[in-house]
């Protein structure tokens, strides 16, 4: 039984162009089921600690589907965890009307929720290989308390509302209890997806009003230079 497993100076100008031309992230990793929307994101390779920390869960929840086939031999369909319910699941990080910190506490307060939630699926499967997404889970939520810049505004668990949590995905049947940890998993994947595509998109604006920017101060010092 397992689950899943040319004008400036020229140091001027190279700094500028520097500035301007980051490295994009590394594209994410392919849907589990397919075909469910959040996950067509352009490629790239990682910048920082955040992006490798949040590759790494990626990769280890993208072994779910895998292991979720193996389990139930085409009994249960694994796109039937796109409609199973479980209640609590933190909210993802909208496309519009939240800046990159805003987005990042989202993703932190996620993480936290899924955290108390894995315990779950650890009860539940306590030979599977879900120790190594509670790890790079683990890891992930320290490279982003690292870059919340409002730490005061994320909102975390108490012990009793971690007991409640937990209580509202347990079940009395065993095929409910595993359709529960399954639901989980998938649901943290694609939680991540989402922030991540936000989180990417919202760098590649920043890059870009950079590079603008840059291209107005080259222009702007060669006018001077022909004055």
């Amino acid at each position: 039984m397992s689950l899943f497993t040319n004008l400036l100076p020229p140091l001027l100008l190279a700094a500028a162009l520097r500035l301007a031309a980051g490295a994009p992230l590394e594209g994410p990793t392919e849907s589990p089921a397919g075909e469910t929307s959040g996950e067509e994101l352009e490629t790239g390779r990682p910048e920082d600690a955040l992006a490798v920390a949040l590759e790494s869960v990626l990769r280890a929840t993208k072994r779910h589907k895998k292991e979720f086939l193996a389990e139930f031999q085409g009994e249960v369909k694994y796109e039937f965890l796109d409609r199973y319910k479980i209640p609590s699941l933190p909210a993802k990080c909208p496309y519009s009307n939240f800046g990159q910190d805003a987005c990042l506490r989202r993703l932190l307060e996620g993480l936290l929720v899924y955290s108390v939630l894995l315990k779950h699926v650890e009860q539940e499967y306590p030979l599977s290989r879900i120790s190594e997404v509670r790890y790079y889970s683990n890891v992930l939520i320290k490279e982003v308390e690292n870059k919340v810049k409002e730490r005061g505004q994320v909102t975390t668990l108490s012990s009793s509302q971690q007991e409640q949590l937990l209580r509202a995905v347990d079940r009395s049947d065993t095929f409910h209890r595993r359709m529960t940890a399954h639901g989980i998993l998938y649901n943290l994947h694609y939680f991540l997806v989402d922030c991540r595509r936000v989180i990417v998109n919202k760098k590649k604006k920043k890059k870009k009003d950079t590079g603008a920017h840059v291209t107005k101060v080259i222009f702007l010092y060669h006018m001077k230079k022909k004055k």
